[in-house]
């Protein structure tokens, strides 16, 4: 059956290319107007540089959407002639874009503008809460109410307006922006290449996965317990005291629709064809490894291969090594972006 839906994908694919609909065009489509929204000033408001060691900090915030300011961290090389090459550095649960600072050091040493965002409900736009407790309170509320897509969608929106104002950055060079996210943040990294081609190299690290697998193989413990409460709340709500994968895809359904089905990994990540592409996975990583993982490959891998660029995508598995980035992971996330980007 797993072959039957690789074939079909490449199916899909192939009827893109060469004009045929429904197909990927469809798909970036339709999720474009799912989370599409009125575009509204950026308002983009800077602090005065300010040294980091040997880099220069420049904290700043703009306007995604009405109500909603997203604030981030540039860091770049002191002295360094614009126009470079940026990369944006997406945070997982719980996180923020200080947690962030190491790499995007890294990545300002390599050359880069490196950029943080706090993502939807983190860090400053947590409202005071710690680590991920008010992300996790906003799906709850998503799933009772049907407004906002926090988990995932909304912020790749908040990127999109990211890179709109990157593109106004006399520092940046616009056709140079890469992008990587580490677990969430390497979720929302893939969906937001798959849709906008401004993206020009992507990394998403411990992501790359397919949720519908998991509900379909009762392997979707691991990825619901970074939002257990809300999921566990949302199964009272529903009078469900065992939840089981058809419980989690109604769960999907509300909060984050199409992230099993048109808007999963083995859909998505082939449209980021035929920009440089490099998964990092953990080989024993319980929410994205195994054959859920393959299935995204092997769909990757057809659409590379479509396009005639099989080697702008490559897959870091990770030996022995769960849902985490290893030093070997960063560095080779960096050195990708340093081989395509050219900072």
């Amino acid at each position: 059956m797993r072959a039957r839906r690789i074939a079909a994908c490449a199916l899909a694919l192939a009827a893109l290319r060469a004009g045929a609909e429904p197909g990927p065009a469809a798909v970036r489509g339709d999720f474009l107007r799912l989370i599409g929204r009125p575009r509204v000033a950026l308002a983009p408001r800077t602090a005065p540089p300010a040294a980091d060691g040997d880099l220069v900090r420049l904290d700043f915030s703009y306007a995604a959407e009405a109500g909603q300011r997203v604030p981030g961290i540039l860091l770049e090389p002191a002295g360094a002639a614009p126009p470079r090459a940026a990369v944006i550095v997406l945070h997982g649960t719980g996180g923020s874009k200080e947690g962030m600072l190491p790499f995007l050091r890294r990545a300002a040493h390599a050359g880069f503008v490196a950029v943080a965002i706090d993502g939807r409900y983190h860090g400053e736009r947590a409202g005071g809460a710690r680590g991920s407790a008010a992300y996790v309170a906003a799906i709850l509320r998503t799933y009772r109410t049907g407004r906002e897509h926090p988990f995932f969608y909304d912020s790749v929106w908040d990127v999109m307006r990211l890179i709109d104002w990157l593109e106004t950055r006399p520092e940046v060079d616009p056709r140079r922006i890469g992008l990587t996210g580490f677990s969430k943040g390497g979720i929302e990294a893939y969906l937001a290449a798959a849709v906008d081609p401004r993206v020009a190299a992507v990394v998403p690290c411990i992501a790359v996965e397919s949720f519908r697998y998991s509900e379909e193989h009762d392997q979707w413990h691991s990825r619901i317990s970074t939002v257990q409460a809300a999921f566990d709340a949302a199964a009272k709500d529903e009078g469900v005291g065992r939840p089981d994968g058809a419980f989690v895809h109604r769960f999907y359904e509300r909060v984050a629709p199409g992230i099993d089905g048109e808007f999963d990994g083995p859909s998505m990540a082939p449209l980021i064809a035929p920009r440089p592409l490099l998964a990092v996975n953990g080989e024993s990583d319980p929410r994205a490894s195994g054959a859920g993982l393959a299935e995204a490959v092997e769909a990757i891998r057809a659409a590379y291969a479509h396009d005639g660029a099989p080697g702008h995508f490559e897959l870091f598995l990770e030996p022995h090594t769960g849902h985490k980035v290893t030093e070997e992971g960063y560095a080779r996330d960096l050195a990708w972006l340093v081989r395509w980007l050219r900072p």
